[in-house]
């Protein structure tokens, strides 16, 4: 497998999710299909399901009937994948029974497994089994049941306890949410109690501000509802969705933030260096008044005083104690050949 699956071409991997937005209008799904493609984004991710399939109509009759209005065909997941692939960007889908399995196994990368079926073993089997990739959201759970999910995956297929088999999502699963209950604080909590290293962040707040924020506390993964148009629309989903324009200005901050972040490792760098800040920013030592040769160098005697010019402040303590083998000036130069060169 390739051990980037998660990172997208901006740093993130970008997804967005159409999932309900067509509302079962296969022409209206192409066209946030092909929005969601000049988004630029890494997938484009949809939801494979039946109502009958997904919902028992005796215990609950409005939900089946809501999911069957929302029913695409075969042919027509077909046709959205074929149009992702034509023009190089991710299929994704959050396949809800195991019938879909044979037809759409071709076009993922990945399973996407929703909050809702984080507990639901036998679909969570039957995923493992196949051993693709897996990106379980973490809306509506506890603690323990992400543990034993993730466990429960891994039993079922050992390969996912290898880096990058298993991904985790924090998402919290209610239409819209406020910023203080998006807690990304979580994503590194699911790190921890998982051992897993890739963890991304779900959004169902209004706007932007949690993804880049997200990303900033190292999110692996973005995944964002996707929609032409928020205003006048009755279905929930479309409120908490981006837009094209709104992608790319997530794009632009992510952007910003790559710059912000740069490297990983410490070191001084060349406009740090070529500005001579080094020199001018550090402190050297220096007499605070004049001292004859002969003399015995005392920490009374000393005062670090930028520029680092001489003997570096750090070397305080290899001064104390030293002889002057000549006088010295208040503020002049320190230079280890003033000193006795056997105390050096």
């Amino acid at each position: 497998m390739n051990k980037s699956i998660w990172r997208g071409k901006h740093g993130p991997l970008l997804i967005a999710e159409i999932g309900g937005n067509h509302e079962g209008d296969f022409e209206y799904a192409k066209e946030l299909t092909k929005l969601a493609i000049a988004a630029d984004v890494d997938f484009i991710k949809f939801q494979l399901y039946t109502g009958d399939s997904l919902v028992n109509p005796l215990e609950s009759a409005l939900r089946n009937k809501h999911f069957k209005k929302f029913e695409l065909s075969k042919e027509n997941h077909l046709e959205l994948a074929e149009l992702c692939k034509k023009n190089h960007v991710g299929y994704a889908a959050s396949v809800w029974h195991e019938d879909f399995f044979p037809w759409t196994d071709y076009y993922l990368d990945f399973y996407k497994i929703g909050s809702g079926d984080l507990t639901a073993y036998p679909l969570l089997k039957k995923i493992a089994e196949i051993g693709k990739p897996i990106l379980l959201s973490t809306g509506l759970a506890t603690e323990i049941e992400i543990i034993e999910s993730v466990k429960f995956i891994q039993k079922i297929n050992p390969n996912y306890i290898k880096a990058g088999r298993l991904a985790l999502l924090q998402c919290t699963s209610m239409y819209p949410i406020t910023h203080s209950d998006a807690h990304l604080n979580v994503m590194d909590r699911l790190r921890e109690i998982t051992r897993l290293s890739h963890v991304g962040y779900s959004d169902h707040t209004i706007g932007i501000d949690a993804l880049k924020y997200a990303y900033a506390m190292n999110a692996d993964i973005l995944e964002f509802h996707f929609t032409d148009d928020r205003n006048n629309r009755s279905f929930r989903d479309h409120t908490v969705s981006l837009t094209k324009a709104d992608v790319g200005n997530l794009i632009a901050e992510i952007k910003i933030i790559n710059a912000l972040k740069g490297n990983q490792i410490k070191t001084q760098l060349k406009i740090e260096l070529e500005n001579n800040h080094v020199t001018t920013f550090r402190r050297a030592l220096y007499l605070k008044y004049d001292l004859p040769k002969g003399s015995t160098i005392k920490e009374s005697d000393l005062i670090a005083l930028r520029p680092n010019h001489g003997i570096c402040a750090t070397q305080f303590q290899k001064l104390i104690g030293q002889r002057t083998n000549q006088d010295i000036k208040k503020h002049e130069t320190l230079k280890w050949t003033y000193l006795n060169k056997e105390k050096k």
